[in-house]
């Protein structure tokens, strides 16, 4: 029996459209102001170094899909860029996320078979959010969408009022991929790429924790999160947050300690060595950790299919990483991956 199909659920492509809109908001400018300060000088040079590096690899498809076959994936899952746009109004946001949609819908159609539309919402607004959700995965045919780890400031994951957003999530059985960008503690990191180090790991953690404590995979026991960089630095330390669970009524919250409801989730393989991808395996489970490689970004690999194998897990686990746990993420059929 030949192996499911290689599925890799992180990787990214630009949006030129939004960028172009986008270039004369006053928001924007104050977001770049932020980022330049949380990065530091040397980092913020280095990485727009880098979009210029990389700018076509985030466009072109032949690009995509040599790296792709190099790389023995199969099919990746595509997801915008993740620039925070928390700051948009409505009717903003709502352009936003049109023309991103419509622009990663419009790439992946180029292949189908090889490429997966993940959308976006604008959660700052929750009942736009919703309605861009339910066209997304019914409209356009996307597999889940991708948010950020809070929807803007004062407005953490687990809020009330994003209440009708996750509902309609796990109505819809669709994937809610968490993605970080920098992180809120500001000009600490702005030395050493602290911003993306430490600065995304924490910033994941944090969102993983509220979705956790806050009850929201008891209130909806079909979800179906996934989050980037392996969870960030909570599956590392998980059992801290169990003790608190055990030992606070503040933090016993849910009937389940948080590393069995953390084990609900789904995460990448981006953990970068053998040693960290057995221990992320053993705190999430052999079922909940997908092939992921960042593309085409240089925090991520060019070989996450190689580094999966050199792990030397059992045969059944690695098939699993390979393509299996991103199908049931996905909702693909088993059965060839039909879509």
């Amino acid at each position: 029996m030949s192996p499911l199909p290689a599925i890799d659920v992180h990787a990214h492509v630009a949006v030129p459209e939004v960028d172009a809109f986008l270039e004369d908001q006053p928001g924007l400018a104050r977001q770049r102001q932020v980022d330049a300060a949380t990065l530091g000088p040397t980092s913020l040079r280095l990485n727009l170094q880098q979009m210029g590096d990389i700018g076509t690899k985030l466009t072109d498809l032949d690009l995509r899909l040599g790296a792709m076959d190099a790389a023995r994936v199969d099919i990746q899952a595509v997801s915008a860029v993740p620039l925070p746009h928390a700051w948009a109004d409505r009717d903003l946001a709502a352009r936003i996320v049109a023309a991103s949609n419509a622009s990663v819908a419009a790439f992946c159609a180029k292949d189908p078979a090889r490429l997966i539309p993940i959308g976006t919402v604008s959660l700052q607004h929750p009942d736009l959010a919703v309605g861009q959700l339910r066209s997304a995965v019914v409209d356009q045919g996307m597999r889940g969408v991708q948010i950020s780890t809070s929807a803007g400031p004062g407005r953490e994951l687990d809020d009330p009022r994003l209440a009708e957003f996750w509902a309609a999530a796990a109505q819809l059985d669709t994937a809610v991929l968490i993605h970080p960008w920098g992180c809120t503690l500001g000009e600490r990191l702005n030395a050493y790429y602290l911003f993306n180090t430490v600065g995304n790991p924490a910033e994941t953690a944090l969102a993983l924790s509220r979705v956790l404590f806050g009850g929201l995979l008891e209130r909806h026991p079909t979800l179906r999160i996934w989050s980037a960089h392996g969870g960030g630095y909570l599956a590392s330390y998980i059992v801290r947050a169990d003790h608190a669970w055990a030992a606070r009524a503040d933090a016993h919250t849910t009937a389940e300690p948080p590393s069995a409801l953390l084990r609900r989730t789904f995460v990448d393989s981006l953990v970068y060595t053998p040693g960290q991808l057995r221990h992320l395996v053993g705190v999430m489970g052999a079922g909940q950790v997908t092939l992921g490689s960042d593309y085409p970004f240089d925090m991520g690999v060019e070989d996450p299919v190689d580094r999966l194998e050199a792990a030397g897990l059992d045969a059944a686990t690695t098939e699993a990483i390979r393509g299996g746990n991103a199908a049931r993420l996905l909702g693909l059929a088993r059965s060839g991956v039909d879509r």
